[in-house]
């Protein structure tokens, strides 16, 4: 990014916009003909991810339609990391898992510009467009770590520590350092060991650091981002019920109960409403659960009533829909704001498909609330690591799975997948069902529970990472707090991280839809 002579192209169009997926080639012949002695390119996974993750701070600059500079960015909360941090690690090895929109300040992962063009200060652009984003989104700096290849020709003579001082005090210019000063950054460290295989900076990097003046550090009065969520779940007792009325009046009851604790969310269980079901033929178990949809749209409805008027979101375990005729199981999260959204079943049981006739969603995705980001698994689908993987990736903190299982050895699959689940994609994972029998409605007539709250398993989490857990088969509620700033702090800094540490230049999930 220093100056060279005038690029050879007379008539420019230049165009500042942020990068697109489609420009990978223009980028990846970019960073190939600027990186031939370190890594290359990135893999087009890398930067696909790049900007699913934060696609306001990957910026680039077109030429007359082909892309010829760009800047690559991420957020940080720059506390967890520290100065000692390493480039791959910060940078979620270039897949950016480590972006948190919550953070502190922006990160600066790359800047190149095509060798062509150097000399009409592009990378000038790009660094007052970070800046901007800075600003916009209220971030209180911008760190980077830059390499200073001009110290391969001084190693011989000079510590780093000197080298740095020389090129402060203009003495020596180095290509990429010596730009970084006068775009006004500032270095707080020399590191080590921070790109091993950048040979011409010896490893070594410099901290630089950009103070955004504007930060403003407001915390809001009311409404402010929760760090510790209190959860509630319902172990709910199937019984036989003579009305819509009488379900509802159970509903509220666990609504009113939980929400006294100033509970968050609570958890309703699979098929919940599985007692109005006695009402219907039993000999024809396909229509009696058809029928049995007949009161899932007034139950969503009442559901939103209650969130409202408790002040609680509502995960409302899963009730039968039946559209077009087809049979779906379907969960909705009912927002205390009076919003809500839905979350199908994707995977159908045997006995599912057998007695019933349900139909899998086609769709799994992470749900916004006011406290964090949250999913939605229904039972079987907690048994396909595929699913809370992809909504890990989203930024997945609390997933919550509403069960029925009839038998123990049934039961222990689902618990056993939950608590699999909640280590491997650290995050928590609240479960709940139901207790008890229904002898009248044929398939659903016995039921074995016990809700449980799990974690990962490091050291600020419970040593055998179940946060709360219930008296099995016993009718009764479940509540738990769960800090989120301890899996930001796992992320980044615990004994193990699973997320960072996956081999994804290997093997990686996609949702192909």
């Amino acid at each position: 990014m220093s100056d060279a002579p005038e690029s050879e192209h007379d008539e420019h169009r230049l165009t500042l916009r942020n990068t697109r997926v489609d420009d990978y080639k223009d980028i990846e012949e970019i960073m190939e003909a600027v990186y031939q002695g370190l890594d290359g390119a990135w893999t087009r996974e890398q930067f696909e991810s790049q900007i699913n993750r934060f696609p306001e701070g990957q910026i680039c600059i077109e030429d007359n339609g082909k892309v010829v500079a760009a800047a690559i960015s991420l957020i940080v909360d720059y506390r967890r990391w520290g100065d000692r941090h390493r480039y791959w690690e910060i940078t979620g090895k270039g897949y950016l898992t480590t972006h948190d929109p919550d953070g502190d300040t922006l990160y600066g992962v790359d800047v190149f510009v095509h060798p062509e063009y150097r000399g009409l200060r592009l990378g000038r652009r790009l660094y007052d467009a970070r800046k901007e984003v800075c600003e916009k989104l209220n971030l209180r700096a911008i760190v980077a770590g830059g390499r200073i290849p001009g110290y391969y020709n001084h190693r011989e003579e000079m510590s780093p520590q000197q080298y740095v001082e020389l090129v402060k005090s203009k003495e020596i210019i180095d290509p990429v350092l010596t730009f970084q000063l006068s775009n006004d950054f500032h270095v707080r460290r020399i590191i080590n060991d921070y790109l091993p295989d950048d040979k011409e900076s010896q490893a070594y990097a410099t901290l630089l650091e950009w103070i955004n003046i504007y930060y403003d550090e407001k915390e809001k009065l009311i409404g402010g981002t929760k760090q510790v969520v209190r959860v509630g779940a319902v172990q709910w007792q199937m019984r036989p019920l003579n009305s819509l009325d009488d379900l509802l009046q159970q509903m509220e009851y666990f609504v009113d109960a939980v929400s006294g604790y100033q509970s968050d969310i609570i958890l309703f269980p699979e098929f919940f409403n599985g007692p109005l079901m006695a009402q219907f033929n039993q000999e024809n178990t396909a229509e009696a659960v058809r029928h049995l949809a007949e009161y899932t749209e007034p139950l969503r409805q009442e559901m939103v009533k209650l969130a409202l008027s408790y002040n609680i979101n509502i995960v409302a375990g899963s009730m039968p829909e039946y559209e077009d005729q087809e049979l779906r199981n379907v969960s909705y999260l009912c927002r205390r704001d009076g919003s809500w959204d839905k979350q199908y079943k994707l995977h159908i049981t045997p006995d599912e498909r057998a007695y019933w006739g349900l139909r899998g969603g086609n769709d799994v995705r992470i749900f916004d609330t006011d406290f964090g980001k949250i999913g939605i698994l229904i039972c079987y689908d907690v048994e396909f690591p595929e699913l809370p993987r992809i909504l890990a990736e989203q930024g997945l903190q609390v997933l919550f799975v509403p069960f029925w299982t009839d038998t123990k050895n049934a039961y222990l699959r689902v618990r056993r997948c939950a608590q699999a689940r909640a280590i491997e994609n650290e995050c928590y994972v609240v479960i709940s069902g139901s207790v008890g029998n229904l002898p009248r409605v044929e398939n659903m007539d016995m039921q074995y529970s016990q809700a449980a709250v799990f974690t990962p398993s490091d050291f600020a989490f419970p040593h055998d990472a179940v946060a709360a857990e219930a008296t099995p088969n016993t009718e009764m509620t479940l509540i738990a707090d769960l800090d989120l700033d301890n899996l930001k702090e796992l992320r980044t800094h615990g004994s193990v991280r699973n997320l960072v540490d996956r081999r994804l230049d290997l093997y990686s999930v996609r949702w192909k839809r």
